[in-house]
């Protein structure tokens, strides 16, 4: 044993294997130098007294540290030995929570883990919320490190934008429960912050005249956007329902669509019949893919991979909108006030009502559940309305046919009178 300091560390001639010398002033202090003449400072220990296994922590190279600076850090650890602290347990955590939870990282754990399941017809928009607002704020910062001030920075980039931030405060505040629960976090940094502003609630429907123009400027997308739109505004399903549409959902002989509770928004599986109208967008699709008669089996209706469903929805609209101005322009009419494709459903459903559709077909025709569904009613009524759902959708793409040839709609027949 001897004092361990620089001049001693320096002096100190490799063998051939590991060499330990141990300071003869402080228990446990010591440098090894191994084979190739590497010098590194180190800890050993017990925890539990002389019977319970030695354990070495290792502090540090010679040249990054010096040989009092390595004393010192080992004084501070027999401290916390004393103190019944585990120096190695301490480390391994800390590497843990670095590496395990790094925001970065713990956002695609938490997407599959969590979001695939729990928000199975939103989780991208949630996860791409969080790749391009809260990851560039983030970066690797491990979850426990994170504070309010963080998750004020992330909402201030989309504080122009109400809808964005509501939504992205409700995933983030999602995302932080979730970790307590995995036992990752002892307590959220969002617990007790006041929530945005939710955004207003959208009435925007779009007139005949408006979808008129919309319809016939889809044909200026092609495929896959045209299609996907055009079923869209015939099924009033919501876009990740339609757009993550897979073959193996539809039935050709007798054109119904289920969609399951997995990609259905409220987690119930709904079977919507189609009209002949989209069965016939559909059955261009299947052409397209090689499909000479019937549907495909299984795979993706609409994709670019074959692998993936379709995204670049932003561009498709503005394509689609500057399609709709120039169509407008050479129709001597006005191109439409600013308007989203969820738009779609709420003017199908306006549009239904119009036709006099009774308010429950409307719901079931949406998979929405609300007003007639709540309650003593939502457990009793288990009527599915399919007949109506069937005669509705095909009333509400008669009505879209005529817009596009040009039939007088003031004589469509109300189907307010239609039995079961």
């Amino acid at each position: 044993m001897a004092r361990i300091t620089k001049s001693f560390v320096d002096a100190a001639l490799p063998g051939a294997k590991d060499i330990l010398f141990w300071d003869d002033r402080l228990s446990g202090f010591g440098c090894k130098v191994t084979p190739k003449g590497a010098k590194v400072f180190i800890f050993q220990y017990r925890m539990g007294g002389r019977g319970s296994p030695a354990r070495r922590f290792t502090i540090g190279r010679h040249g990054q540290l010096t040989a009092e600076q390595a004393r010192r850090e080992a004084e501070v650890l027999a401290l916390k030995v004393a103190q019944g602290s585990d120096p190695q347990r301490v480390k391994a955590e800390t590497n843990r929570i670095a590496i395990d939870l790094a925001f970065n990282a713990y956002v695609d754990r938490f997407h599959e883990a969590y979001l695939i399941k729990a928000w199975p017809s939103s989780h991208q928009d949630a996860l791409s919320l969080l790749r391009h607002y809260a990851v560039p704020v983030l970066g690797n910062k491990a979850l426990p490190d994170i504070t309010r001030k963080d998750i004020t920075a992330i909402l201030a980039g989309a504080r122009d934008k109400v809808a964005t931030a509501s939504l992205l405060f409700a995933t983030l505040r999602r995302m932080m429960r979730w970790a307590v629960n995995q036992g990752d976090l002892e307590r959220s940094p969002i617990d007790g912050m006041d929530a945005p502003a939710k955004a207003p609630s959208r009435d925007r429907v779009l007139d005949d005249d408006e979808m008129s123009l919309v319809w016939k400027s889809t044909a200026e997308l092609g495929y896959p956007f045209g299609p996907l739109i055009r079923l869209l505004i015939l099924t009033g399903a919501r876009r990740e329902e339609v757009a993550a549409l897979d073959w193996s959902e539809l039935d050709h002989s007798s054109q119904i669509w289920v969609l399951p509770p997995s990609r259905s928004k409220n987690g119930v599986a709904a079977r919507q019949p189609l009209s002949t109208l989209a069965a016939a967008e559909l059955e261009a699709i299947a052409n397209r893919q090689g499909k000479s008669a019937g549907w495909p089996k299984a795979g993706l209706v609409f994709s670019t991979t074959g692998n993936t469903s379709v995204s670049g929805y932003s561009r498709a609209k503005a394509r689609l909108d500057k399609a709709i101005a120039m169509l407008a322009a050479s129709e001597d009419a006005s191109a439409p006030p600013p308007w989203r494709l969820h738009d779609l459903r709420r003017t199908l459903a306006t549009g239904l009502q119009r036709l006099g559709v009774r308010f429950e077909v409307t719901e079931a025709v949406l998979n929405h559940v609300s007003g007639s569904k709540g309650g003593v009613a939502g457990v009793y009524q288990r009527y599915d309305w399919a007949t109506e759902k069937a005669v509705a959708v095909q009333a509400w793409a008669d009505h879209v046919t005529g817009l596009l040839t040009e039939v007088d709609q003031t004589n469509v027949v109300r189907l307010s009178e239609v039995k079961a």
